[in-house]
């Protein structure tokens, strides 16, 4: 990798602004060194990312991240910032891959909803293409693949107990809870213009299987949820509020949703957020078996967990393109999210039917 890039912020929209001074006033109150009511932060948005907003507050002598819920519908776990603020806190000593939180805020009357503040982490945050000036040998992507799904079983096998993370999740159930909650969620979101998903949501509803185990999972799992150093290595991993305890296949299932290779077919390619399809990058298969070689644990029925994957994504979707369907933003990156939906379900009949031969 050559080049030195860091995800770049644009003018905060219309839209999500909020009460500079009021949050420069609460930040002074509990962060040392920001007491001179004078020197307010600048402002920037980071347009990356479809759920939460994210924002980047300048002050001459540090960085801090501000995250909020947007405004409109909200599904009770996807914007959960308490617990984005909790899972990092909890993992920072043991898993230095989580930025250090700063703050919690309950008050509504500052920003209409929960959000919290913490340092900003420099690195390089990989998308669709790799930024102006950067290039990656196949062995530098192949190193970055092992290096991604490394980090992930090392999230799976931290001791949750001794973090205080026990609580986290429901724990034992998980797969059934998934599949009944997504198939809830996205009945909630569906608009006339996308399919109904009967056959993927009964199919996945007879097909479960048992939990291989339950740990911590991230649940947004993700190659453009991680900030890499110069050394292609990971520095930080972020977006956390819909972390859990799960079941890890679950999890990659998810992660490789996302997940598009060279040879996908022209819609999945036009769809893709991740450099994964570059020379070296590991194909979904390869990282299906990358994974249960370095976790142990042992991947029987991978069409389940690949189908689950690609429907969650359409719910995720779904219940995003909801919200510019309502009115509740205008963002024009989520007017077409519709029609990748309906291309999803497409997707998943095909996975079962050739599971099934």
């Amino acid at each position: 990798m050559t080049g030195q890039h860091t995800d770049h912020t644009t003018a905060v929209r219309d839209e999500d602004q909020f009460d500079v001074a009021a949050v420069h006033r609460w930040l002074a109150e509990r962060l040392d060194g920001l007491d001179q009511p004078a020197v307010l932060p600048t402002v920037r948005q980071f347009p990356g990312g479809a759920s939460n907003l994210t924002y980047l507050l300048r002050y001459p002598d540090r960085e801090l991240i501000l995250r909020r819920p947007p405004a409109g519908h909200k599904a009770a776990s996807a914007h959960d910032m308490r617990r984005e603020y909790r899972v990092q806190r909890a993992l920072r000593p043991v898993f230095p891959y989580v930025p250090t939180v700063r703050a919690f805020c309950e008050d509504p009357s500052l920003l209409g909803a929960d959000f919290y503040v913490m340092d900003r982490l420099h690195g390089t945050i990989l998308r669709g293409d790799l930024p102006s000036g950067m290039t990656l040998t196949p062995e530098q992507a192949s190193t970055l693949c092992t290096g991604l799904i490394d980090r992930l079983v090392e999230l799976h096998q931290v001791d949750v107990a001794a973090v205080g993370l026990a609580d986290l999740g429901k724990g034992a159930g998980y797969v059934e809870r998934q599949v009944r909650g997504w198939s809830d969620r996205f009945r909630r979101a569906r608009t006339p213009n996308v399919p109904e998903f009967t056959e993927v949501i009964d199919w996945l509803t007879a097909n479960q299987p048992e939990e291989v185990r339950i740990c911590l999972i991230h649940n947004d799992f993700r190659l453009d949820n991680v900030l890499l150093d110069d050394r292609l290595e990971i520095a930080g991993i972020l977006d956390w509020e819909m972390a859990t305890l799960g079941d890890p296949l679950m999890e990659l299932g998810s992660t490789l949703s996302y997940w598009v290779q060279a040879d996908d077919d022209d819609v999945m390619r036009s769809s893709r957020r991740q450099p994964t399809h570059l020379p070296g990058m590991l194909t979904r298969a390869e990282v299906v078996e990358y994974y249960a070689a370095r976790s142990g644990i042992p991947v029987r029925n991978w069409t389940f967990y690949e189908v689950y994957g690609l429907f969650r994504l359409a719910a995720v979707l779904q219940q995003i393109y909801l919200r510019f369907h309502n009115g509740d933003t205008h963002n024009p990156a989520f007017k077409d999210f519709w029609q990748f939906v309906g291309y999803l379900e497409w997707r998943c009949r095909e996975a079962i039917a050739k599971g099934a031969v």
